[in-house]
């Protein structure tokens, strides 16, 4: 067969085929360190009434959706040790080569003691040999949620990871470290013997931006700041399918949509300047130790919105989201992705923080079901199926179907309501408006609506554009792609309005999408 032949096969994810290197995606099958991954932080604390089965159902939906493992967090209560243990057990009888490794969630997990690390070295050793073990440099990947205070009884932090853990005898020589240390990646320097690697958590979010930042940014705007190129709204379309006028048009449509401020906040929406800083730190740390290259995972994150009062996690605050955050964060990996080993989507399951791409499922703090009780995300993951894609591969798929994708807040920004809790912190530098990416396959009209009054039309190219309709209380939401004068995909999602009068404050986003047949 020829593209045997020409060691050349196609590499099918989901509904997209892209050509790839047979050997390259073969050893990829076994190694991370040897092509690109894509992995997806799950939960396993939300995970207590799982069975196999629903393992099962999580890893065939996301390795349809382009995943190719889970990052497993977990902490120390027992139920989630046989949660990993199911989790484990399902990627291998599931034969699609599906991955596992450890994040471990060190902000529940103790590690004051020489038995704390005892405790977390057994709990890896149990699968560093597993099939279904992601592996780096033919070790195994084992990754953190935090664990920068983490001393093990040692002198040090640096001293206590490496001679209780990556260097102990139990484990050494087994594992890639790669953690998510939340300290100055100036300081990976000192953790010589302990990080083969780093995961910047964070990255999928810019977190310096908040209201005081924000409205900095648009009184010390310059022109460039507020130029609509920036805003990145068409995706790989083919050059001959696109006449001039037809970017700078949407541009100039979709920036009338978002105005000054937020034009203001453009840039930092996807931007990779914390991920040069931790390669920087990474750099340094690799000339520190003997110039072994680290690996590097960066983060990319479609939403977040968390809500917990006083009396549960006192946790209340949002990261900025807008303007297409998931997508744009995604073409900013996939422009620099020879800099990227893997790309961790956090998360499959984070409903309390209202950024999971997962389905609604097992368990979760029930004060989080009021902002995620009719919230459906998955729909972000047939974005993900062609993002993944093209970062894994190197190339943008061709759109094999015409379809549109569309979120929203459930109230306005500014909305007031009898909530014990407020209004979560930065909530002021979000804006009313409905979000919207089409892919499609021709060039055709978009009508986005939210009223019998309301509504914009956008000529797009093929390929993928990123649009928005401003949004005001009591509208609703629609989206029709046209051809020839004919409507190919409607989208008129049910149980969805912009509420004039919410009980409580929800941030979270309302999340729909149609495909033609």
């Amino acid at each position: 067969m020829k593209p045997v032949l020409q060691d050349i096969y196609l590499e099918i994810l989901g509904d997209f085929a892209v050509p790839v290197q047979r050997t390259q995606a073969l050893q990829g099958r076994q190694d991370a360190s040897t092509t690109k991954f894509v992995v997806a932080h799950h939960i396993v604390g939300n995970t207590f009434p799982y069975t196999i089965q629903d393992w099962a159902d999580d890893i065939t939906l996301a390795h349809a959706s382009g995943i190719d493992g889970f990052a497993l967090n977990l902490g120390p209560d027992d139920f989630q040790k046989a949660r990993i243990a199911d989790a484990y057990q399902a990627a291998q009888n599931s034969g699609l080569g599906f991955k596992m490794f450890l994040s471990l969630d060190m902000s529940v997990f103790p590690c004051a003691t020489p038995d704390d690390a005892q405790a977390l070295r057994t709990l890896v050793n149990t699968y560093v040999s597993h099939p279904n073990q992601l592996q780096f440099n033919s070790k195994a990947f084992v990754s953190t949620f935090a664990g920068e205070s983490c001393t093990f009884g040692q002198d040090s932090v640096p001293d206590g990871w490496r001679s209780q853990f990556t260097q102990n005898p139990d484990l050494q020589g087994k594992i890639f470290f790669a953690p998510s240390f939340f300290i100055d990646p100036a300081t990976f320097v000192d953790f010589t013997g302990v990080m083969d690697g780093d995961f910047n958590f964070n990255s999928g979010w810019p977190i310096q931006v908040t209201t005081a930042f924000a409205q900095n940014a648009e009184a010390t705007a310059t022109p460039a700041d507020k130029d609509p190129s920036n805003l990145g709204i068409v995706t790989d379309s083919p050059a001959d399918a696109v006449p001039d006028p037809t970017i700078s048009t949407l541009e100039n449509a979709v920036a009338a949509v978002i105005g000054d401020q937020h034009l203001a906040l453009s840039k930092f929406i996807g931007s990779t300047d914390t991920d040069n800083q931790h390669l920087s730190g990474l750099a340094a740390l690799s000339a520190a130790d003997g110039g072994v290259k680290k690996g590097y995972m960066a983060a990319v994150a479609p939403w977040f919105f968390t809500h917990f009062g006083a009396d549960s996690f006192n946790k209340n605050f949002i990261f900025l989201d807008d303007q297409h955050l998931y997508a744009k964060r995604w073409d900013s990996l996939i422009a620099q992705r020879d800099l990227f080993d893997i790309v961790e989507i956090v998360t499959w399951n984070d409903y309390g923080e209202s950024h999971y791409v997962g389905p609604i499922k097992g368990d979760q703090p029930p004060q989080s079901r009021v902002w995620t009780d009719g919230f459906d995300h998955t729909a972000w993951l047939e974005l993900t199926q062609y993002y993944a894609t093209a970062y894994k591969t190197g190339s943008f798929p061709e759109v094999p179907k015409d379809k549109i994708v569309m979120w929203s807040r459930p109230h306005s920004t500014t909305a007031q309501a009898p909530d014990p809790v407020p209004q979560p912190t930065n909530f002021e530098i979000l804006q009313d408006a409905v979000w919207a990416i089409v892919m499609t396959t021709a060039p055709a009209s978009v009508v986005l609506s939210t009223s019998a009054t309301n509504s914009l039309t956008f000529q797009v190219p093929a390929g993928v554009s990123k649009l928005a309709i401003p949004i005001a209380p009591g509208d609703t939401m629609s989206g029709e792609i046209q051809r020839d004068g004919q409507t190919v995909v409607s989208l008129n999602p049910s149980g969805f309005s912009f509420n004039p009068n919410p009980q409580t404050f929800n941030f979270n986003a309302f999340v729909a999408s149609a495909t033609a047949p």
